[in-house]
């Protein structure tokens, strides 16, 4: 069999196109990512347990159906999560991108929060990152090459409020998780990095009052709410090539509201 040709494609240094799978991908953040990805030259497998608007996204994206597909599954459940990424491994090849942005709130006191719901938003937020890392790494690692992007929160740098304290907790633990997968895959050619938004203009905030929302813009140094462009345009960076000398890091994308 012949040697794949080198490309000029950044992202795609070979003749086969690369695959990345992300999470919550059928909205807000993850749809920015999925389609910024897409753009950039990789097959994209859309994973999330809306399959209405993972399908709409990935049509929009390719209608033939080549380079992006929808996949259906609940990362809190991973048995789902399992024959997710044999789905995708089966129509292309294991992922050599993996972005973990799939997860929920739930707002609440600390001293509120019933244990089930605590169980259950830890599932959907930093279990599933390791289990979605554990079963996508070992491949990347054997080829020498492979990128993990985890979408943690200024809500897990500084203990958030308002998403709930589960959530700020389950954020924190993907900072971590992030450092450990790092610190084990980087002599292989893979990074993994964490990307941490703050306040990021989504569908969600459209049920919000608009003067709410314009107090809370108002503390943001920049003095607005980011874009989920701006999050996706950071995460396709670390999905390229030029990112080999960056792991283990938490990036900021957050307007100036957590300077260090």
């Amino acid at each position: 069999m012949a040697a794949p040709q080198p490309s000029t494609d950044p992202i795609r240094p070979t003749a086969e196109r690369r695959v990345a799978l992300v999470t919550g991908a059928a909205r807000g953040i993850g749809a920015a990512i999925a389609t910024e990805l897409h753009r950039l030259g990789l097959r994209v497998a859309l994973l999330d347990r809306d399959d209405t608007g993972a399908r709409a996204l990935a049509k929009a994206l390719d209608p033939d159906g080549d380079s992006a597909m929808a996949v259906r599954a609940d990362v809190g459940d991973p048995e789902e999560t399992e024959n997710a990424v044999r789905a995708v491994s089966s129509a292309w090849h294991s992922p050599d991108v993996l972005v973990n942005n799939a997860a929920r709130t739930a707002p609440g006191s600390v001293w509120d929060v019933e244990l089930d719901e605590w169980d259950a938003l830890m599932a959907t937020n930093l279990r599933s990152v390791l289990v979605l890392t554990r079963l996508c790494a070992p491949p990347m690692r054997e080829r020498g090459w492979g990128r993990v992007v985890n979408l943690a929160s200024l809500a897990g740098q500084q203990g958030g409020l308002v998403a709930g304290p589960h959530y700020a907790a389950a954020k924190a633990g993907v900072l971590v998780l992030t450092k450990i997968f790092a610190q084990e895959l980087a002599p292989h050619g893979v990074t993994v990095n964490a990307v941490a938004p703050a306040a990021v203009r989504t569908p969600v905030m459209d049920e919000l009052p608009a003067e709410a929302l314009r107090r809370a813009a108002d503390r943001i140094p920049v003095g607005r709410f980011g874009r989920p462009d701006e999050v996706a345009a950071l995460v396709g960076h670390l999905a390229g090539d030029d990112s080999g000398y960056i792991t283990g890091a938490t990036l900021d994308v957050n307007g100036g509201s957590f300077m260090r």
